[in-house]
C-alpha cells in the first residue's frame, strides 16, 4: 500500500504561480513512476504531467509544457509541480498518483496504469 498526501493548492490570479507537493509514504520503495492528474467541473481527468522513478525522465501534456515543472526527491519521497503562469483554464481539482509496475526509466501518461491516487486538492486561477 501506498498513501499519497497532496498540498499546495490554492486560490491565485491568473498570471500567477503555485507549487503542488505530494508526499508518499509506505511501501515507497516499490514506486516506479508518479504523475498528476486534475480534474475540472464535468470534465473527466486528464493528465498532467509525469516523472520516473529511477531516471526522472518526465513528460508532460501540451496545455502545460513550458509552463509547468514536475520534479521528485527520492529522499524524501515527495514530488512536485511547479506551476507558473498559470491560466482559468487550469482552474481543477490537481490529484497525485503512484504506479508500481511498468517502466521505471520513462515517464507513464496513461491514467490507468496508475494504482494509487491522492485525495486532490483544488486549485482555482482567477482572471
Amino acid at each position: 500500500q501506498v498513501q499519497l498526501v497532496e498540498s499546495g493548492g490554492g486560490l491565485v490570479q491568473a498570471g500567477g504561480s503555485l507549487r503542488l507537493s505530494c508526499a508518499a509514504s509506505g511501501r515507497t520503495f516499490s514506486t516506479y513512476g508518479m504523475g498528476w492528474f486534475r480534474q475540472a467541473p464535468g470534465k473527466e481527468r486528464e493528465f498532467v504531467a509525469a516523472i520516473s522513478w529511477s531516471a526522472g525522465s518526465t513528460a508532460y501534456a501540451d496545455s502545460v509544457k513550458g509552463r509547468f515543472t514536475m520534479s521528485r526527491d527520492n529522499v524524501k519521497n515527495t514530488v512536485y509541480l511547479q506551476m507558473n503562469s498559470l491560466k482559468p483554464e487550469d482552474t481543477a481539482v490537481y490529484y497525485c498518483a503512484a504506479r508500481m509496475s511498468g517502466s521505471r526509466y520513462y515517464a507513464v501518461r496513461v491514467r490507468s496504469e496508475y494504482d494509487y491516487w491522492g485525495q486532490g486538492t483544488q486549485v482555482t486561477v482567477s482572471s
